[in-house]
């Protein structure tokens, strides 16, 4: 994940496997930004901890603006009746005045109780007694949001995972449509894998443009293509197209047009630094593009000098600006993107 060295999805798998085989921790401490994996570990652990006939003595779910730690902590020192194990989940876990003070119990937990700590939206202190207790005696999972530039590759993997392969070009194009929630993606899928023909292997471009409601033609990475290209015509009508879109928003186009620029920048001091780089390279200076692209950032820095991207960079700081209300003037959020796209084309 983007703030960690972990591979949280081979994490989170390793854990659900587990679960299902009736193997648990004692403690699970789920902290992070990005809920996705931290509610399908969750879920699996809720799932597989206990029989039905269980449920009624042994478990507990409570949520964190609730509870306090003593509450928590008492019901953890419990012991299971007639069952193997109980559980314990705090939802939530943020919203606990004290959660520090649940150290006390996982610094010693008992084997014979799974308790998860879920704290969607947020991360316990890795300097406090909590976060060092839960790592040494129990499970850690931080899942947080991907940046942008690593969605088309966490995508690719996803579809893997699924025993489907999916083309570069259409990860990079379900990516813009879904942003960085990987929720959106997984429903966005499913939805999908019902409406391609039976025995698909790969997903297309043209998959997502049917069932996922993106259309290349009129997005901002088609838009990234014929400004690389300097297609001035299609780029301004492609830009017009976008701007007319109902979601639109100048915000998000500006900071994927800021994305793109500042890799053909990187690329671009590379090139004349290095004239033949290696692989590794290119790879760092186009650090999340997929190498099937790589070709289009050469098209990118034979048509942008490094000064020149510079330049374009400093305009998409000059119409965040605008974009979000700094004196636009009576412009509309799609004016400003066909205006900057002009100006872009001819610096």
């Amino acid at each position: 994940m983007a703030k960690s060295s972990v591979n949280v999805a081979a994490q989170c798998r390793d854990i659900i496997s587990k679960a299902e085989a009736g193997s648990f921790s004692p403690v699970y401490l789920l902290m992070g930004d990005e809920p996705y994996y931290l509610d399908m570990v969750c879920d699996a652990i809720v799932e597989h901890s206990l029989d039905e006939f269980a449920r009624d003595f042994n478990e507990t779910i409570c949520y964190g603006a609730d509870v306090d730690a003593d509450t928590v902590v008492t019901a953890a020192r419990r012991f299971p009746m007639m069952a193997e194990r109980q559980l314990v989940v705090v939802k939530d876990a943020q919203g606990m005045a004290d959660l520090e003070r649940l150290s006390v119990y996982c610094e010693n937990p008992l084997d014979s109780t799974v308790l998860v700590i879920l704290m969607r939206g947020g991360s316990a202190d890795k300097r406090k007694s909590l976060y060092k207790q839960c790592a040494k005696n129990g499970v850690v999972v931080e899942s947080n949001v991907l940046r942008d530039y690593e969605m088309a590759s966490w995508i690719s993997g996803y579809f893997a995972d699924r025993g489907l392969a999916i083309t570069p070009e259409a990860a990079a194009l379900f990516a813009e449509s879904a942003g960085t929630s990987m929720g959106k993606i997984a429903v966005e899928t499913d939805k999908m894998l019902k409406n391609l023909p039976e025995g698909t292997k790969e997903v297309t471009a043209a998959d997502i443009e049917r069932n996922v409601g993106i259309s290349r033609e009129y997005s901002i990475f088609e838009l990234t293509g014929e400004l690389s290209a300097r297609n001035g015509s299609k780029a301004l009508g492609t830009a017009a197209r976008i701007g007319e879109g109902i979601k639109f928003a100048m915000p998000m186009a500006v900071s994927a047009l800021y994305t793109h620029f500042s890799r053909i920048l990187r690329y671009g001091a590379l090139k004349e630094k290095k004239r033949y780089p290696d692989r590794d390279e290119v790879a760092s200076a186009l650090q999340g593009v997929n190498p099937y692209f790589w070709k289009q950032y050469d098209t990118a820095i034979a048509n942008y000098s490094v000064r020149q991207a510079m330049s374009v960079i400093s305009l998409l700081c000059e119409y965040d600006f605008k974009g979000k209300g700094g004196e636009a003037g009576e412009a509309g959020p799609g004016e400003l993107l066909v205006e900057l796209v002009s100006k872009i084309l001819n610096v």
